[in-house]
């Protein structure tokens, strides 16, 4: 039968979702779950990775029975996911020997200020671009080898085997035929050389990691395998991509060229900019990270990432009840003229860029006898957009490229409210694609190059179209006082939790 769509399995944070792309690039259907998250105490974030397994195939074949077109018909599969969670398992039960330790997790906060204090993280910057921070899998996994009883002999011994979503995905669907990564996720580990493009042994050594339990790292657009037994489709479809969710959305919104940022706001967020073959080190907090491998080719990427989001709204709808659903974010918002000076800071588990402070916390400032849920919702949409500005201004100096407008996507997109504030921080226009979904499908995309379902990126850039322009409109006297409340804010609130 000939192909008529690509399958991206999209593993988010909060839900698993499967959707088809047509060859225009446009969305056949789409079908999502939710899935359990767990607290064991304060500041520790786990998921059953059987449960994100179970969801995803779940959804997968859900979108192929209500759309009507068969798994014949699917021409590859592209895979993207939450990047930084750490899944431990044994090959031979399939079994994972503990539930993921999510990128939110903070458990292993302790040992990274020891690593800080001992010196290592110029080591550590210079060979994976990043900062030392429980945000990224390496330090997980080495709690998780101190932690199972018998794990790190097993690991040593190539009995156990290690990997983020995106490889316990792409095992589960080949039948346990491979191991692994790309070199996106592998950049987000604290282990991986982003120059050599392989593990880093002295960062293995370090960490006290055995090589032997870690994927091989692949290209982001390659066959990696066909599905099997355990997937149960009536056709074998090869895996074809592997992308982090921020570096897929990149790619998802034809950012192709060096200069071009977008921002996705997810349960946490991300702005990255596209910097081509040139690694752009950050003195200013900000990530350096490897894109996408792609025709033996790999395109860096300089990015501010953001860990609290729509988890913060998530939070205003379940803990503290304040809204019944999100949609309704936006008039409520609307519905007052400012926050009254209240300024909500979105550190649940920490601030990320440009701060990168473990320690801080949640907090909101300003609350008088007047303030109510209209002022609360929107002090938290509010926070989305200044965290992003934060971020652009570091992004735009460190980089020397001046931004001339902001390609978004992600849930929070919807929210006319959010992007018309968000054009008013950045005073620079917002643009909405007609298809937000762009994180799922950079990862169709980049599973359609690999088979032949798209011939080149060219071809996938005329498939970009913008639904809605957002202009600044805002004067600056105003956006600039309201941007330092925030930052006044933000300094109140960091290293509050004491260590």
């Amino acid at each position: 039968m000939t192909s008529t769509h690509v399958m991206a399995l999209d593993a988010g944070t909060g839900s698993v979702r499967a959707i088809l792309f047509r060859h225009d690039g446009s969305v056949e259907h789409i079908a999502q779950e939710e899935f359990e998250q767990h607290y064991p105490q304060p500041g520790w974030v786990e998921h059953d990775a059987n449960d994100i397994w179970e969801s995803q195939l779940r959804v997968a074949h859900r979108v192929l029975a209500e759309s009507g077109v068969p798994a014949s018909a699917i021409a590859s599969i592209g895979i993207t996911n939450q990047r930084e969670t750490c899944v431990l398992w044994d090959p031979a039960t399939g079994e994972p020997v503990h539930r993921a330790l999510v990128w939110q997790d903070g458990r292993t906060a302790g040992y990274c200020d020891e690593l800080i204090a001992a010196g290592h993280g110029s080591l550590v910057r210079e060979a994976t671009g990043l900062p030392i921070d429980t945000y990224f899998s390496g330090t997980k996994l080495r709690w998780l080898l101190d932690t199972v009883p018998g794990a790190r002999e097993r690991a040593a011994a190539g009995q156990l085997m290690a990997g983020t979503i995106d490889s316990w995905l792409i095992w589960k669907l080949t039948d346990g035929a491979a191991h692994v990564t790309d070199y996106s996720n592998a950049s987000r580990t604290m282990l991986f050389n982003i120059g050599d493009l392989d593990w880093d042994e002295s960062l293995l050594s370090l960490l006290d990691i055995p090589r032997a339990v870690l994927p091989s790292v692949r290209s982001s657009s390659e066959v990696y395998g066909l599905t099997g037994a355990w997937a149960g489709f009536d056709a074998s479809i090869p895996v074809a991509s592997a992308t982090g969710d921020q570096q897929s959305a990149l790619f998802g919104q034809a950012c192709f060229e060096p200069g071009s940022v977008k921002a996705t706001y997810g349960t946490g967020g991300s702005v990255m900019m596209n910097t081509g073959s040139t690694r752009v080190s950050s003195d200013a907090g900000l990530i350096t990270t490897i894109a996408w491998g792609l025709d033996g080719t790999v395109t860096y990427a300089l990015e501010g990432v953001f860990f609290g989001v729509g988890a913060t709204i998530k939070w205003l709808r379940d803990e503290l009840r304040v809204i019944d659903d999100v949609a309704s974010t936006a008039s409520l918002a609307a519905s007052v003229p400012d926050t009254g000076g209240v300024y909500l800071i979105p550190g649940f588990t920490g601030l990320a860029s440009p701060y990168w402070d473990q320690y801080a916390r949640g907090t909101i400032f300003g609350l008088t006898p007047g303030t109510g849920r209209a002022e609360l919702v929107r002090a938290a949409l509010e926070s989305m957009s200044y965290s992003y500005r934060d971020v652009i201004e570091a992004m735009t100096s460190e980089s020397g490229t001046p931004l001339p407008e902001l390609r978004v996507d992600g849930g929070a997109v919807a929210n006319d409210f959010h992007l018309q504030f968000q054009a008013d921080q950045l005073g620079v226009p917002v643009q909405r694609p007609r298809v937000t979904e762009s994180t799922a499908r950079g990862a169709a995309f980049l599973a359609g190059l690999a088979v032949g379902f798209w011939s080149s990126t060219a071809e996938l850039r005329d498939t970009i179209d913008i639904e809605r322009t957002f202009t600044p409109s805002m004067d600056p006297a105003t956006r600039d006082a309201l941007y330092a409340g925030w930052t006044r804010a933000v300094s109140r609130s960091l290293d509050w939790v004491a260590h």
